[in-house]
């Protein structure tokens, strides 16, 4: 198996809240989340959590590689939040918490897991891309935010709703109903999409951070098949290029610039 890897921090000087590595036979990728200027909360911070996890989650994988996937995330949460949960406010809804992809390789199979909107795609040697990820905090967040699609930032009216928006949002994390997510709970775990696919029907599997995902939905600057294209031939790094080249042609309101990262992983089969 070869992989290929590409992170890039979305803001100058500011730290990667990414996380992507590999061991042999695994392939993890972690998208940190938090608000910023929480220090109060976590004294760690976000990029502390993504990159704890990531190499707790691959750690495990490398040692146990039959282990099963959910249980393996549920187990790496659980010791990162033993880590810190005397020092930090882990109940706090702003605590540090993250987005997951994993990808592990055994004799004939390639397993798969996505917890919340992070992105395993599958590429299929006689189909077209498998694009695997959890929709549901993406769903919750456009039903949260209906009070505010008529308002424009920076306004009173704005800055009136927001903090009403932000409460229901995150009112809705890891519960019935709401979305998942990885943060101090093990039993979100569970909630995680997961699959198998024959490495003899695959080309090869990307993992993308939401950040790295934007080049096809918003900025529109590929379809899959055609990211998978340039992955292949050109790499993770002109995925990000090409990310960072729409985000700088992007209107004053739309979305601000995100860490984003790849992993490819190609020659399944033959070195499996």
């Amino acid at each position: 198996m070869d992989v290929r890897l590409a992170s890039s921090p979305g803001h100058p000087g500011r730290p990667n809240e990414d996380f992507v590595g590999a061991v042999p036979g695994a392939v993890v990728l972690i998208d940190g989340a938090g608000i910023p200027g929480t220090e109060a909360i976590c004294r760690h911070g976000v990029a502390w959590y993504a990159c704890t996890l990531g190499s707790t989650l691959l750690g495990l994988l490398s040692r146990r590689p039959e282990v099963d996937l959910v249980a393996a995330l549920a187990e790496s949460i659980e010791h990162v939040a033993g880590l810190h949960r005397h020092s930090c406010d882990l109940a706090h809804p702003s605590s540090p918490q993250a987005t997951v992809a994993v990808v592990r390789y055994g004799d004939a199979h390639a397993d798969h897991l996505v917890l919340a909107d992070a992105f395993v795609v599958l590429d299929p040697t006689d189909a077209g891309p498998e694009v695997v990820t959890d929709a549901r905090e993406v769903d919750v967040r456009a039903e949260c935010t209906i009070p505010l699609r008529d308002l424009r930032p920076g306004t009173a009216a704005y800055d009136e709703v927001l903090p009403g928006v932000l409460s229901a949002l995150r009112a809705r994390r890891n519960q019935p109903g709401g979305y998942w997510i990885a943060k101090d709970d093990p039993a979100a775990a569970a909630e995680a999409v997961s699959g198998s696919a024959d490495l003899r029907e695959l080309n090869g599997v990307a993992l993308l951070s939401n950040g790295a995902a934007r080049i096809v939905d918003p900025y529109g600057r590929a379809s899959w098949p055609e990211a998978l294209t340039v992955l292949r031939t050109q790499g993770p790094e002109d995925v990000l290029r090409r990310v960072r080249a729409a985000e700088g042609e992007q209107p004053t309101e739309g979305p601000t610039p995100d860490d984003a990262s790849v992993a490819y992983c190609e020659s399944l089969w033959s070195r499996a």
